[in-house]
Formats: C-alpha cells, sequence, structure tokens
C-alpha cells in the first residue's frame, strides 16, 4: 500500500465535501461514501458515560461525531432498544434490583453459554426500570445508574434533533446484534429496524445511515429489502504475539456460517475474493483495525509477550505498530467504504508509538485511506481528522479558521 497515495486521494476528497465536516444545512444528505472520513461515535461517548444512552449520545454529538453507533437487540415485546448485548448483566444496575433476580438464567448465544438477564425475558415497560452502567472497570463509574435505556425510536428522535440544534447532518450507524440468536427467539430484528427507519423517513437510499452486521445473511436480507447503506463486520478473537489474528469461537466467523455449515474465517471476508462477494450485498467493511495495521510485542519470550515499557502490565503498550495490509486499497477496487473499529484513548489501548498521543493513531489511519473510524474517544478522532487535513488538504486552513468550510 503506497500511503502518500491515499493521503493524495482522501485530501481530494476531503476538499469536495468539507461542508460536512464543518457545518451543512439540515436538511442535506447523507455525505457520499467517497466524502472525508467520518467520526462514529462508538456507542455514543462509551469513553466518558454508560454505553448506548441518550447522554452518550448526545455528548458524542457534541464533541463532533457525525454519526453514533445503536446496537440493537430485542425486547419480548418485539421493540429494539440499544444495547451491546442482549445480556444486560454487564451494561445494566439489573443484578441489584431484587424484583428481576428469578430472571438471572443461561442462554447460549451464537453456541456459547452465558450467564445473566436477556433483554428478550423483559419488556419494555420493564426495561425502563433498568438503569445503564459503564461496563469496563477502568473508567468513570461515577454516572452508574442515572441513565435510562433508550429505544432506537428514542435514539433517532435524538439526533433528528440535534441535526436541526447543530445545523450539521448526524446520522445513525445501528448494528443488528446476533440476528440468527433473535431469529431463533420469533424476534428477528430485520424488519423491526426497517419499519423504524420508514416511519422516520429514513429509508432511502442517502438517508443518515449505515445498517451494520458481524452476520453475512441477515445483510443479504436486508439488501433485498432496502437501499440503505450496509456494512460488513470483520472481527478476530484476538492478537498473536507476532502480530497475527488469532481466530477461537464465537468469533472466528460470522455465525450465520456456523448454522449453515460454510467453511471458514471471518479473514476470508477481507481477501481480494472475499471483498468481492461482500460488495454484492453491502457497501463496505467494518474491519477490527488490525486488519489494516496490526502490532506485535516488542519483546517476546517463549513465545509470549513481555512488558516492554517497565509499567508491570502486558498490554497494547507493550506492542509497536506493523506496515499496513492491503486491505484498505483492495475494499476500495471493490467499490466498498472501510470503517474499522475501535479506536480508544488509554495508554493500555495505544501502542508503544501512541503512547500519549492518541492521535497520532488517527492521523496514521486516515493516512491509510480509512473512509471513517469507530471511537470511543469523538473529541480524539475529531483532532486527528483535523490534524490529518490540515497536513493533506491545503484548503481545510481556510476552513478551520475563517469557519468557511467549503461554501
Amino acid at each position: 500500500m503506497n500511503p502518500t497515495k491515499n493521503s493524495a486521494r482522501l485530501a481530494g476528497v476531503a476538499l469536495a465535501a468539507l461542508t460536512a465536516l464543518g457545518g451543512v444545512p439540515a436538511q442535506a444528505a447523507l455525505p457520499q461514501l467517497s466524502g472525508p472520513p467520518i467520526v462514529i461515535g462508538h456507542r455514543g461517548a462509551a469513553g466518558h458515560l454508560p454505553d448506548h444512552t441518550l447522554e452518550g449520545y448526545a455528548l458524542a454529538i457534541e464533541l463532533g461525531a457525525d454519526f453514533v453507533e445503536p446496537d440493537l437487540v430485542a425486547t419480548k415485546d418485539g421493540v429494539l432498544i440499544a444495547r451491546h448485548e442482549p445480556n444486560l448483566i454487564a451494561t445494566t444496575n439489573v443484578s441489584s434490583i431484587p424484583k428481576f433476580a428469578s430472571r438471572k438464567r443461561v442462554a447460549v448465544v451464537d453456541g456459547a453459554a452465558e450467564e445473566g438477564f436477556f433483554a428478550s425475558d423483559f419488556t419494555l415497560a420493564e426495561i425502563k426500570e433498568l438503569r445503564a452502567v459503564q461496563p469496563m472497570a477502568q473508567r468513570d463509574h461515577g454516572f452508574d445508574g442515572q441513565y435510562k435505556i433508550p429505544t432506537l425510536r428514542e435514539v433517532i428522535a435524538l439526533v433528528k434533533r440535534k441535526t436541526l440544534e447543530k445545523g450539521r447532518t448526524i446520522g445513525i450507524y445501528p448494528e443488528t446484534k446476533h440476528p440468527t440468536y433473535h431469529k431463533s427467539l420469533g424476534l428477528p430484528l430485520e424488519d423491526r429496524l426497517l419499519d423504524e427507519l420508514t416511519l422516520a423517513g429514513w429509508n432511502y437510499r442517502n438517508a443518515p445511515v449505515f445498517i451494520q452486521s458481524f452476520e453475512t445473511a441477515n445483510l443479504r436480507e436486508l439488501r433485498a429489502k432496502t437501499k440503505v447503506h450496509l456494512v460488513q463486520l470483520v472481527d478476530a478473537d484476538g492478537l498473536n504475539p507476532d502480530g497475527s489474528l488469532s481466530f477461537a469461537p464465537p468469533y472466528d466467523k460470522p455465525y450465520d456460517w456456523v448454522v449453515s455449515g460454510r467453511p471458514g474465517l471471518f479473514s476470508d471476508l477481507v481477501t481480494p475474493a472475499g471483498l468481492a462477494e461482500v460488495a454484492t450485498y453491502a457497501d463496505g467493511i467494518g474491519p477490527w483495525k488490525y486488519y489494516l495495521q496490526s502490532t506485535a510485542c516488542k519483546v517476546i519470550v517463549n513465545g509470549a509477550c513481555q512488558d516492554a515499557n517497565g509499567d508491570g502490565l502486558v498490554n497494547e503498550a507493550d506492542r509497536t505498530v506493523l506496515p499496513a495490509t492491503a486491505v484498505v486499497a483492495n475494499a476500495h477496487a471493490n467499490g466498498l467504504v472501510v470503517h474499522p473499529y475501535t479506536f480508544r484513548s488509554e495508554d493500555a489501548r495505544l501502542p508503544l508509538d501512541d503512547i500519549g498521543t492518541p492521535t497520532n493513531e488517527y492521523q496514521r489511519f486516515f493516512t491509510l485511506g480509512v473512509d471513517g473510524l469507530f471511537s470511543d474517544f469523538t473529541e480524539s478522532a475529531v483532532a486527528g481528522r483535523s490534524m490529518f487535513l490540515l497536513k493533506n488538504a491545503p484548503d481545510y486552513r481556510n476552513c478551520l479558521v475563517k469557519g468557511h468550510c467549503g461554501r
């Protein structure tokens, strides 16, 4: 891959659509897929507030997100709510509410047994009695128990209101979580999602919407029913010390492949042949960022990573950046946008090369040519994008200083 060539390509398209970055009329359509890189507020502003709350989405928008991401699961009465997983145990206070203690059980989700409280066992009215909590121990828990669980309809209403308030197009990037699992419960997600988009007036090609999924069959089903932009997510189980990706169930392949008996791994989707196949039913890929540029342990002893920075821990901060792959170029050759996930600002989540300056990682991926990315820390992503544009789109300086933004 030629980073300089990709920088020039993105600089050109950025100049053609700077309005989308600096403020656009509220009625403007979704920026074209060839436009500047977008920033997607991952689960809202997950680095600061509990995941998937109206407050978190609003904060991400305030910090500059172009899209916010509601992960979707279904309640017992068939309402789509924003939760990262069907299991509510890690993201809500459900465990502390005595009246719901009997709901705790073991369920099999995508072939893996897990214990907890599942959204499909609760009506929407009961869900509204719960409050969101921060699922990551190292993040601020001062807001735990304060914010309600929103429905997709409520998220859309917020985004529409913020679009008018901010004078720029803001969109949603919903993920259908575990669609095969939901179908097995008699609660399929696809038509419910499309019904909500239709009600919102957003079920058309250039609506401010991307629909994403780790499965392939439901994206094919959606493609037959809607022209909204679709994105194939690409997962893996983890990183090996040398930077290669590891694959173990249930993160080795799309679960619909498991059910249908199709062989292969997620990695097959980012080969040239796999990308050509994805292009027949989707508009983009959402790969784990290490598919595009991985990291390797700086010190390896007996096949295991060692503490390289002297903090007594072994994590991403003990790894160094490897050369980029050809996935971005190959995806673009197939007409697919590339929106990698998930970017985080804590030092433990950054490679040695970027510790203390998370904007460096964003700039590096924008230079690779990605069309957008998912971040828990919208402010760092927006700053990194601005720095990238200042270096690669000369007219962006005038936009930033004078506020004309291409008008």
